[in-house]
């Protein structure tokens, strides 16, 4: 009975000698791998940086410069730049006779797209001076009136590397029909522009908001086409009026 005890007792022993020795090497594979991440603390990949959706425009901004391949621009002139209402202003030439201007309006734009493409379509001309539009597309989508004004800040800051002489306007965003929903965000916008224009050398704000609202501060259908988006004849009439003369005081090159 005493010789089968004394087994027993050895046979726990062993077992319990096991265990331990399993536990010790489980716990120096733990203290290993937690001395790797130390070493190597794990890296999170950060997120790819977004790719600008102004590519979309490329086959327009392609198509200017062919033209400026067979047509020579001399220096001095006026760019009008900015999203449909600019490109669609087919009267320009009779509107401003004598000024030399240089259309590159590319329809649906917002005003970083003219950003994004000003070293192409905008500084290669050496213009004294840029007519700017775009902002209503920027607030359709979803901009709020801050980043518009940032936005066309940044398209002055771009250009003044370049042309820190040159003169930019920028035309007050229009009340459309189509967007009259859109009225609160284009005034804050049109007043966050036209202070920033204050505040900065050679850039004027050029109110063509509110000659294009009616007697009750809604826009005036009869100044736009079946789109109520965009303008007829009548309504570039009003943008005439108000860019006109800011061309006209314009230093001659």
């Amino acid at each position: 009975m005493r010789t089968r005890g004394v087994d027993v007792a050895r046979a726990k022993l062993r077992r319990s000698r096991r265990t331990h020795t399993v536990i010790r090497i489980l716990l120096v594979a733990c203290l290993a791998l937690l001395g790797a991440c130390v070493a190597h603390p794990a890296t999170t990949t950060a997120p790819p940086a977004a790719t600008s959706d102004s590519a979309r425009w490329e086959p327009d901004i392609a198509a200017f410069e062919q033209a400026d391949s067979v047509v020579r621009r001399r220096p001095g002139g006026v760019v009008f730049v900015g999203s449909s209402s600019i490109r669609l202003w087919d009267s320009i030439p009779d509107d401003f006779p004598g000024v030399p201007i240089i259309n590159r309006g590319f329809g649906g734009s917002r005003v970083r797209d003219s950003t994004y493409y000003a070293d192409r379509i905008v500084t290669p001309y050496s213009p004294s001076a840029i007519v700017f539009y775009a902002g209503d597309n920027d607030l359709y989508e979803g901009r709020t009136p801050k980043q518009v004004r940032d936005d066309f800040a940044a398209f002055v800051g771009k250009v003044r590397k370049q042309l820190p002489r040159t003169r930019i306007a920028f035309v007050s965003i229009k009340p459309s029909p189509s967007r009259a929903a859109l009225l609160p965000q284009i005034r804050e916008a049109n007043a966050l522009v036209r202070e920033f224009a204050q505040q900065s050398q050679g850039v004027d704000y050029l109110d063509v908001f509110l000659p294009m609202l009616d007697a009750q501060g809604q826009p005036r259908e009869e100044l736009f086409v079946a789109d109520r988006l965009h303008m007829n004849a009548s309504g570039y009439a009003i943008w005439a009026g108000v860019v006109r003369p800011w061309l006209a005081a314009q230093p001659t090159p």
